[in-house]
């Protein structure tokens, strides 16, 4: 059998793309490990905010939103998105940080001025002599990560997809008008290509010889650890330190930080560097009340980036049929329902209006 679309990767960008592509054809989705999700998608914490990242990852945001809003009947039991809201504060000699923040506020995703007292107030383990400017973004919402990544797959599968795990592909051959996947165990076959996978995207593009899109996995490191005595979680913010890229965000009852770390590697399946979590709490207990006497969990994941930090969706610019869904960096969970509307309808030769306002930005051929 030859399946109308075979996506290699399991993560969110590929389970996404099945979803979509389900209902114009036949599609195979492959996974590498015994799960789909493992890697980057299932060490993600996100957050939804229409003013993360660049110009173009704005407004690939804006065209998910309403997804994240109003998910499609039966594809989810419970909401997609939480409120949270998101505090980022300014110590001495950081305040003018803030200015480029402040400038992304619109109407409906206002980010206004808080007294620093009040941010003190807001968040209790803060230290108020730290805090000289402050700012909050109250439209910050929590993504369930885990139940947007199952509505997709069962709703794939639902929709006719097959999706097959512990398949990691080893070779690709076009010929013949369609191309021939071998993985460890199988061959399958499929007229298009979709390369989902991850920071393993630009070897898969290798072994189709593709010219590589330059990807730069980087490492993000997390730890959860408990909060303060007598400081709940539940309405807390997600915190933001002006001048640095740590942060911290509760956590199902607990706190989870990140130093905001992209160290570039090689792909693999990344785990925390000690190093890198003893800094990061030595930075917490300085600038913060907190004292973590214990790590409950750390781990790493690779966030994976070309060289303008806007994804690569799009058929590849030499081989046929072969199609780039890669390089979704750090927004890639809140950018996946309009990521993967956009691919089917490049497979399909059907742009929309919503995606023609950044398709051409995204294609693999401003990278040639």
């Amino acid at each position: 059998m030859i399946f109308d679309f075979l996506i290699i990767g399991g993560g969110i960008a590929g389970a996404s793309a099945a979803y979509e592509l389900a209902d114009h054809g036949t599609v195979l989705l492959l996974e590498a490990e015994d799960v789909t999700g493992y890697h980057s998608t299932g060490r993600s914490a996100a957050l939804f905010t229409r003013n993360f990242g660049g110009p173009v990852v704005r407004q690939v945001n804006a065209a998910s939103e309403p997804f994240f809003r109003s998910p499609p009947t039966g594809f989810c039991d419970s909401p997609l998105l939480t409120p949270r809201g998101s505090l980022t504060v300014a110590s001495p000699g950081h305040e003018d940080v803030l200015d480029d923040l402040l400038a992304l506020s619109e109407p409906g995703e206002e980010i206004t001025l808080m007294d620093p007292k009040e941010a003190s107030a807001m968040v209790p383990f803060l230290r108020p002599e730290r805090v000289t400017r402050a700012v909050f973004e109250a439209n910050v919402t929590d993504i369930d990560v885990a139940t947007l990544h199952l509505g997709f797959i069962n709703g794939a599968k639902s929709r006719g997809a097959v999706v097959m795990t512990k398949q990691p592909v080893i070779a690709l051959l076009h010929q013949l008008g369609a191309w021939r996947v071998t993985t460890a165990k199988d061959s399958f076959a499929g007229a298009m290509i979709i390369n989902a996978a991850g920071a393993w995207a630009d070897q898969i593009g290798t072994m189709a010889g593709a010219r590589n899109i330059g990807l730069v996995p980087k490492r993000r490191t997390g730890i959860i650890f408990n909060a303060p005595d007598g400081i709940p979680c539940a309405g807390l913010p997600a915190v933001d330190f002006a001048g640095f890229d740590a942060y911290i965000k509760p956590d199902a009852g607990r706190l989870m930080a990140s130093p905001g770390d992209a160290t570039p590697m090689e792909p693999h399946d990344v785990w925390a560097d000690d190093m890198d979590i003893a800094v990061l709490v030595d930075w917490i207990e300085r600038e913060t009340r907190i004292k973590i006497a214990r790590i409950q969990r750390s781990w790493a994941g690779l966030r994976s980036f070309v060289a303008d930090e806007a994804p690569v969706v799009g058929f590849d610019a030499e081989m046929p049929g072969f199609f780039w869904l890669a390089g979704q960096g750090g927004y890639g969970i809140m950018m996946a329902p309009a990521l993967a509307v956009l691919a089917a309808e490049l497979c399909m030769n059907e742009i929309s209006t919503p995606s023609s306002l950044f398709a051409n930005k995204l294609s693999p051929l401003r990278l040639v």
